[in-house]
């Protein structure tokens, strides 16, 4: 298995300006993800951990501290050249699904594919080959409003996957489902990882961290604990 880190942050801090105030939203993490890693960073409001998840998805830079991506310095990077990393290599996942409620499952998945300036019969290909990953292959023509909550988020993981990227970034995945749903939901990011995506999750519930191989805790902007389990 390749061991070589996907991701690498060192002394990474993002301080906020709030009057004369500064927030040290993150105060000196220093993490590194390999391919296949499955984790969870978990920890209390105010802990760092969103802000931490914006950085890794390139939605925001750091103040200070380096932070390589596949070998990339992302804090050297352009608006334009952080847009296509955001395409290109991290498929997102919401807790909100962010789907579009007037298309079908096949196009809300091929829209990462029209961005990236695919043909179309490619998208289709790649859109129901990603459909089918996740057990959705009856259902390519049905919109949103006519799923359920975990086949809604089994087509938003579907369109995560459709660029096949180095990280599935999941923030809350399982936030609006019961109980069954979000075991479901959990036994596809376990198999994908198996399959040889890194996936790392945002989540407040101790029952969906312990899916994971790897809980990150996070406390005032540090890294409290890093634990393989």
């Amino acid at each position: 298995m390749e061991t070589s880190p996907v991701i690498t942050m060192r002394d990474l801090k993002r301080h906020y300006s709030m009057g004369e105030e500064t927030v040290k939203a993150l105060d000196g993490v220093d993490l590194e993800f390999l391919k296949n890693d499955y984790a969870a960073i978990m920890g209390p409001s105010g802990s760092g951990k969103s802000t931490l998840m914006n950085i890794i998805g390139c939605l925001d830079t750091p103040t200070s501290g380096t932070y390589i991506l596949n070998g990339q310095n992302v804090a050297e990077m352009d608006d334009d050249e952080l847009a296509r990393v955001r395409n290109r290599e991290i498929g997102f996942v919401f807790q909100t699904f962010n789907l579009l409620p007037r298309i079908n499952c096949l196009r809300n998945v091929e829209l990462p594919l029209i961005y990236a300036g695919v043909s179309p019969r490619e998208r289709e290909e790649r859109a129901t080959e990603a459909l089918n990953r996740v057990g959705l292959g009856d259902r390519i023509t049905h919109k949103p409003t006519e799923l359920s909550g975990g086949q809604i988020q089994r087509v938003a993981i579907a369109r995560a996957l459709i660029n096949n990227p180095s990280i599935i970034l999941a923030d809350e995945p399982t936030g609006n489902l019961d109980t069954a749903t979000s075991q479901d939901i959990m036994g596809i990011f376990s198999d994908l990882s198996k399959a040889g995506n890194t996936i790392i999750l945002i989540t407040h519930e101790e029952d969906i961290a312990l899916y994971t191989r790897r809980i990150i805790r996070l406390r005032d902007g540090r890294i409290e604990s890093d634990k393989k389990q």
